[in-house]
């Protein structure tokens, strides 16, 4: 088993991966950049190193940086998390150069399903169908252009390098192409230290379908059922679900089948996901499904899988690196219940979702039955605008789906946090919306409904706001009938904002 791990990442996954670690008796190291001093996750681990800088390519995405981290506190293996260099071939190989295990897939595994092309070739010599788009040679403007036109508008500009929504543009037509690619190449390189552009297809009004896997050094190989990810803005994942309401069971079959193939021919190991677009034009045991792309790394949303599966993924993952066998034989695994998560993200959606800076003044988690919070915030820090917005993650257990919807909704309900805006009131919102109670979102439901739901969104503070307000004012008054002293709320609550 691995001695001492080193998390080159930051933030709820740092936190997750941390804390699997003290289970284990694995000590584990953090890396933290400037802007990261007090953050949680340094305090979780049993140690910290410094990288310096406050940007993520002078600290968290710099492989040297990570490296020489590591070879500090002799560290045996690293986990990269996802984002960053979590996707990174040239990490792994790095790694197996210096000894150290890299917790993920061999370096040659990872290069090949994380190029596109290399990954579609891939998977349609598996006999599993592709949407359609390619990774243009020519990585000027004018060459991907000149990619999008042979493709067919509509498409997608996409990151190479890797997923979540860094660096995707959609492009409906010929105007403004160029200002699109300039843009999406600024962002894939801010996310990933890499702007190479790949050109997609647009599906209309499909189903994002993923299927977790596993699989060992020993030829074993699972699948983890699927997760329904089609609650999208600007196709980035907001609401994840495990089952998903769209998958009959001969469709489930025939995608986790398709997913373990994939995972065969790639000679794949440890942790994944296959990721598929369901053409939502076809119900039933018609439905057409397509290979989208396979992550080489664990998801944000992998806490969904783990509630209705009973199983722990990165428990899972460090055991693989460090040799074993998986824990469990596909027989041995089933779903049960249903899981419900939605990110809390610092940003305002009322003022086209600007990123939020500043003290979270209040943060208080719920304590609920079924209900388990990912974070890597805690009250009194600071949350800064270097990396993503992402707080904290929120995900609901029952044993039906309306029921796992209530108590996500009652535990939103239930999460004071002031200081900085949040998403959560159009998190509520979309809970309660008749297309997401009936399970029937597809990837461009949200962006279609976001102006209406925007409108919908109350403009009173939150009830605990109210009555912390009501019970300085109450006691300010009293106060003030003794003594001089003023009842107004402004002036007893001096760190209080609106």
């Amino acid at each position: 088993m691995i001695h001492r791990l080193l998390i080159a990442n930051r933030g709820e996954i740092a936190v997750r991966i941390a804390r699997a670690c003290a289970e284990l008796a694995i000590e584990s190291v953090a890396v933290f950049s400037d802007a990261d001093a007090r953050a949680l996750h340094v305090l979780v681990a049993d140690r910290a190193v410094p990288l310096g800088g406050s940007a993520a390519i002078e600290s968290y995405l710099s492989i040297p940086k990570i490296l020489a981290a590591a070879q500090s506190v002799g560290a045996d293996a690293i986990h990269p998390g996802y984002g960053f260099l979590s996707e990174s071939a040239a990490l792994a190989t790095a790694c197996e150069r210096s000894g150290v295990v890299f917790v993920g897939p061999p370096s040659t595994v990872m290069g090949k399903m994380g190029s596109k092309i290399e990954a579609r070739r891939l998977v349609q010599s598996a006999g599993i169908p592709v949407v359609p788009g390619e990774t243009p040679a020519d990585q000027s403007s004018d060459g991907v252009r000149r990619a999008l036109e042979r493709l067919g508008f509509p498409a997608l500009l996409k990151a190479s390098a890797g997923g979540g929504g860094k660096g995707m543009r959609r492009v409906r037509d010929g105007d403004d192409v160029v200002a699109h690619i300039e843009s999406a190449r600024r962002e894939a390189h801010a996310a990933f230290g890499d702007g190479t552009l790949y050109v997609e297809r647009l599906l209309d009004a499909p189903h994002h379908i993923e299927v977790q896997v596993c699989a060992d050094g020993a030829g074993r190989a699972v699948h983890l059922f699927e997760r329904e990810c089609s609650v999208q803005r600007r196709h980035q994942k907001v609401i994840e679900e495990s089952p998903s309401p769209n998958v009959t069971d001969d469709l489930r079959q025939r995608m986790v089948s398709a997913a373990l193939r994939i995972v065969e021919a790639a000679s794949y190991r440890n942790v994944g996901t296959i990721e598929f677009l369901v053409d939502s034009a076809k119900g039933g045991k018609d439905a057409g499904f397509y290979f989208l792309e396979m992550n080489t790394r664990l998801q944000v949303e992998h806490p969904v899988t783990e509630l209705v599966t009973g199983v722990d993924l990165v428990r899972a993952q460090l055991g693989v690196a460090s040799g074993e066998a998986l824990p469990w034989r596909q027989a041995d695994l089933a779903q049960r219940g249903h899981a419900i998560e939605a990110r809390i993200y610092a940003e305002d959606p009322a003022a086209n979702f600007l990123p939020q800076a500043g003290r979270l003044l209040l943060y208080r988690e719920p304590q609920m039955p079924g209900v388990r919070v990912d974070s890597g915030v805690r009250e009194g820090i600071d949350v800064g605008v270097h990396y993503d917005p992402l707080l904290a993650k929120v995900i609901a257990q029952g044993e039906t789906r309306s029921q796992a919807i209530a108590r996500l909704v009652q535990a939103f309900r239930g999460f004071p946090i002031l200081g900085i805006r949040t998403n959560v009131p159009l998190l509520l919102a979309i809970l309660e919306h008749p297309t997401f109670v009936a399970g029937s979102m597809h990837t461009g439901s949200l962006d279609a409904e976001l102006s209406a739901l925007l409108n919908q969104l109350p403009t009173m503070p939150p009830p605990f706001v109210q009555a912390a307000v009501r019970h300085a004012t109450a006691r300010g008054a009293k106060d003030a009938g003794r003594t001089n002293a003023s009842w107004d709320p402004w002036h007893r609550l001096s760190w209080w904002r609106s």
